[in-house]
C-alpha cells in the first residue's frame, strides 16, 4: 500500500533529512503550469539544502513518498479533475486504484507512515468562518492532534477563522511555534492579530523541540508557523476586504465541502491581480527551506 521512491527510502534508511511535500497543491492550488513550476522548485530548494524531497500523492492506489516528474506532471496537468483526497478519502483511492492530490492531513499520515518527521505545505487547513453553524472544520486539525509529523507553514489559510482554529489547537494539546516571530502569520499577510505558543529562532532550536516533544510521548504534530518573507507581505487589511468580498461570492454561487478552498483561492487571485498567487509561490518555497534546514538538525540530533 505504501510506495516509497527509491531516493526517499535510501534516505530514510540511512538517516538522511526528508522533507514530505503535499500535492494538493498542485492539483487544486494553481493554475498549469505554474503548478508544475512550483512544485519542480520546491523540490530543488530542498535539495539545494542538502534533504531529500519527499512529494506525496496516491498513483494507482498507491500511497506514495517521493513521486516522479512524470507522475507530477500527472497531478499539474489534471489540475481539479484529480481527487483531493484527505483522510476519508484514501481508502476509496486506494480500493479503486485511482490517483489523488493529498492535502494536509492524508500527506502527514503517508509522511508518518513512511517515517518521514517533517512536512512543508502553504498553510494547513482550520475552522471555517461560520463553523458554529456549518460544523465545517478540516480533518488537518485532528490529524494534527494525532499524528507526530512537524508541519512547516504560513500558518492557516486566511479565509479560516484563525482565532477558533488556534483554539482548536490548543484544545488538542498541539504546540504552535512560531519561527523567528511571536506573531501567528495569516497566510498571505505576516501577523494576524493572533500570538503564538512560543517563538524560537533557529533550526536547531525547532529539531530540540520536536525532539522533546515526541521524546516525552507525544503523538501529537507540531506546527511550525513561518510568516511569508517581506518583499511578498500583503497587508492584512488588504486581504480581509478581498477575502470578504470571496467568501460573498462562494456563498452567491452555492459552493460547498471541498469546492470551497480552490474556489475562494482562485477569486482571491482574480481580486488581488495576481498578488495572491505571486505570495503564495514564495510562501511555499520559504517553508520548504525552513523545513529542510530543520529535517537536517533533527536528523544529527538522532
Amino acid at each position: 500500500m505504501l510506495s516509497c521512491s527509491a531516493e526517499v527510502k535510501e534516505a530514510i534508511a540511512s538517516g538522511k533529512p526528508v522533507v514530505a511535500l503535499e500535492s494538493t497543491i498542485i492539483s487544486h492550488g494553481m493554475p498549469y503550469p505554474q503548478n508544475l513550476e512550483t512544485a519542480l522548485r520546491v523540490e530543488q530548494v530542498i535539495r539545494t539544502e542538502g534533504a531529500v524531497p519527499a512529494t506525496c500523492a496516491v498513483i494507482r492506489g498507491g500511497l506514495t513518498a517521493g513521486i516522479s516528474v512524470s507522475e507530477m506532471e500527472l497531478l499539474a496537468q489534471g489540475g481539479p479533475q484529480i481527487p483531493k483526497a484527505s483522510r476519508r478519502d484514501l481508502p476509496f483511492l486506494v480500493a479503486s486504484g485511482s490517483n489523488g492530490a493529498t492535502t494536509v492531513a492524508s500527506t502527514m499520515i503517508i509522511a508518518h507512515l513512511a517515517g518521514i518527521r517533517v512536512f512543508a505545505t502553504g498553510g494547513i487547513g482550520g475552522v471555517h468562518r461560520g463553523a458554529t453553524t456549518t460544523m465545517d472544520v478540516s480533518a488537518d486539525l485532528q490529524e494534527l492532534a494525532q499524528t507526530p509529523v512537524a508541519v512547516v507553514c504560513a500558518g492557516v489559510k486566511s479565509i479560516l477563522d484563525i482565532g477558533l482554529t488556534l483554539e482548536y489547537l490548543e484544545t488538542f494539546g498541539v504546540p504552535v511555534v512560531g519561527y523567528q516571530t511571536s506573531d501567528f502569520p495569516a497566510f498571505f499577510s505576516r501577523d494576524s492579530g493572533f500570538k503564538v505558543d512560543g517563538r524560537l529562532d533557529t533550526p536547531l532550536e525547532v529539531a530540540k523541540l520536536l525532539q522533546a516533544t515526541w521524546g516525552m510521548g507525544s503523538r501529537s504534530g507540531v506546527v511550525i508557523a513561518n510568516p511569508v518573507p517581506q518583499p511578498y507581505h500583503q497587508p492584512y487589511e488588504k486581504m480581509e476586504g478581498i477575502i470578504e468580498q470571496a467568501l460573498e461570492d462562494a456563498n452567491k454561487a452555492e459552493v460547498k465541502g471541498k469546492a470551497v478552498t480552490p474556489f475562494l483561492l482562485a477569486r482571491i487571485e482574480q481580486l488581488s491581480g495576481g498578488d495572491s498567487l505571486k505570495t503564495n509561490v514564495e510562501l511555499v518555497c520559504h517553508n520548504a527551506l525552513v523545513a529542510a534546514q530543520v529535517a537536517l538538525q533533527l536528523s544529527q540530533l538522532s
